[in-house]
């Protein structure tokens, strides 16, 4: 326990000298001297420099060995692989980006493919890897092991999936839902820093959510909790045989589709207003909808009145629709607002989602906005990957 509390001690301040780890663990100067040549022969830390500042000589500073164990995480998203690796104190090495990873045939290899990649980017062989988890917009069912609502991303419904994984690297992988890692990252270093209860709602490509109680992710029995875009909400038609629609009332009423439908019913030209935005001319895929439905909702942020605020306040409604089923089942400590739309409304976004929810329910938890802005699927995937690795490298009990 006081080899665990020292590591994790090095890990928070960077650096730490003999002294003010007896002084922080409240262990004494012959226990702590004892501890850090165990550690230090077990190749946990190493000595880093020497304090200065102070007269006479300066003290044997002492920081966790990086190179003691590697973490991998990889964002799966359709025609697209992003992958990291880190080393033992969270530093990120090295990414790489695998584009249209189906042409190298089975999931195995695509996930091979992107580690070799990240891991040759960090200056590292993928044997030196301790552990990796994979983010994909799907539900894992710890049961069986198979990942749930997998249409968008062909081959990733087998059910061996998961076995195949274990057979075919030569490294531990865990797959997890995105919004779950998204949540992760939040926890970690962003907006639910210290909350050991909240809820994420992630709103980009599709709506999801994420539940945190007691510092813990709460995935339900098959894996599919927070899969709040199938639910049914007031003001849009029910949705019969959701799984197979691929959709549900509050994807309709606050996604990204419904974004340019809003527009077009205030009688908005937002092609002519947004700059860069190619027509959208019929029923365009997905990328686009959300790439026009981020600009349009950036775009809308910025009005201080008009149709376009008009707009805001009306997809405003949709998300705190949804927003007071959730809370007034979970009664959230905080609620997480992130992904790509709720991030391009920012503030004004917020609060105008914040003072719909407070007429609609009469539980009111406080909203923020997400802090990590730059690739949380990744960021949650690293860390939550490192919290393993940390765990195995650092059980000196062995």
């Amino acid at each position: 326990m006081n080899d665990r509390a020292a590591l994790d001690l090095l890990l928070a301040h960077g650096e730490l000298s003999r002294a003010q780890i007896g002084r922080l663990t409240g262990l004494s100067k012959p226990t702590a001297s004892q501890m850090l040549a165990r550690l230090e022969e077990a190749g946990l830390v190493v000595e880093s420099g020497t304090s200065a500042g102070h007269r006479g000589p300066g003290a044997v500073l002492y920081t966790v060995n990086a190179a003691a164990g590697y973490a991998a995480g990889l964002d799966v998203t359709p025609g697209l692989i992003t992958a990291a690796v880190a080393d033992l104190t969270g530093r990120t090495l090295g990414t790489y980006e695998l584009a249209d990873p189906e042409r190298l045939g089975p999931e195995v290899r695509q996930v091979e493919a992107a580690l070799a990649g990240a891991a040759r980017a960090a200056g590292l062989a993928p044997g030196a890897l301790n552990r990796v988890v994979i983010g994909t917009p799907l539900a894992f069912d710890p049961k069986d092991g198979r990942l749930r609502y997998p249409s968008h991303l062909p081959g990733w419904q087998s059910p061996t999936l998961a076995a195949e994984f274990a057979e075919g690297l030569a490294v531990p992988v865990r797959c997890e839902n995105d919004v779950n890692l998204a949540a992760v990252a939040e926890h970690r270093g962003g907006a639910a820093r210290g909350r050991d209860d909240f809820f994420l709602l992630w709103n980009e490509e599709g709506i999801g959510g994420a539940l945190m109680f007691g510092g813990r992710l709460h995935r339900g029995r098959s894996g599919g909790a927070g899969e709040v875009g199938f639910m049914p909400v007031p003001g849009t038609p029910l949705v019969r045989n959701v799984g197979a629609a691929q959709t549900g009332g509050y994807q309709d009423l606050a996604g990204c589709e419904a974004v340019p439908r809003i527009a077009e019913r205030l009688g908005i030209d937002y092609r002519a207003d947004i700059e860069g935005l190619r027509p959208l001319g019929g029923r365009p895929p997905q990328e686009s909808v959300l790439r026009v439905a981020t600009a349009v909702v950036e775009h809308a942020a910025r009005a201080r009145g008009g149709p376009y605020r008009a707009l805001l306040e009306e997809f405003a409604v949709g998300v705190a629709t949804g927003l007071a089923s959730i809370a007034a089942v979970l009664d959230p400590e905080l609620v997480v607002l992130s992904g790509g739309l709720m991030l391009a409304g920012g503030e004004p976004l917020r609060e105008l989602v914040e003072a719909e929810l407070d007429g609609l329910s009469v539980f009111r938890p406080p909203l923020v906005l997400g802090e990590v802005r730059e690739r949380p699927v990744l960021r949650g995937a690293l860390e939550d990957a490192l919290t393993a690795v940390r765990d195995e490298v650092f059980d000196t009990s062995r």
